[in-house]
């Protein structure tokens, strides 16, 4: 397994597995605490794992936590996702970056999204398995949801959104997240 970093989002990185392939299917280490530590993460505090099953076309997200934020690793366990980062970490050099990957269960390649970034995927594929591993416990209180089609953000979702919880389709602006965050 390699890390690579992202440009485009400071902090960000991408794990790369190597899976071992044969006539049965595929092995392969999808976290390795050696590989995390080797660039400055601590593996240990990562305390909760979970898992979402979307159908093709359907959107999750841009979602945010407030207060100290929330880091993330997500990984497509199974099918195909079109995942989305927005840096709105104020004192980052990355600030308000979008940038975009296709994360699928052939590769097994995890995203680590530091606290403070918003995230959102999309289903790209009829069924798609999207594991996440989170350092803090959720609180519901801390949620904070940001319009998946906001011009200023100018997402290039791939496909026509099927579905979306009424939290997503109702989400405020990324201007008006910003305005009540300062207030």
């Amino acid at each position: 397994m390699r890390a690579t970093e992202v440009p485009t989002i400071a902090g960000a990185y991408l794990f790369e597995p190597t899976p071992y392939a044969d006539e049965r299917g595929f092995f392969c280490r999808t976290f390795d605490a050696d590989v995390v530590r080797s660039v400055g993460l601590d593996p240990d505090a990562f305390i909760q794992d979970s898992v979402s099953r979307s159908v093709r076309g359907v959107l999750r997200g841009l979602h945010l936590r407030s207060g100290a934020g929330e880091a993330k690793l997500v990984r497509c366990s199974y099918g195909k996702i079109f995942d989305v980062v927005v840096d709105l970490r104020a004192d980052s050099p990355t600030y308000r970056n979008v940038a975009s990957f296709e994360l699928s269960g052939d590769t097994q390649v995890t995203l680590y999204i530091p606290a403070g970034c918003a995230h959102g995927f999309q289903a790209l594929t009829e069924t798609a398995d999207t594991s996440y591993r989170i350092d803090r416990p959720h609180d519901p209180a801390e949620d904070v949801t940001i319009a998946f089609d906001d011009p200023e953000l100018a997402v290039p979702w791939p496909l026509p959104v099927t579905s979306m919880s009424p939290r997503d389709r109702e989400a405020p602006s990324l201007a008006e997240v910003l305005k009540h965050r300062e207030s």
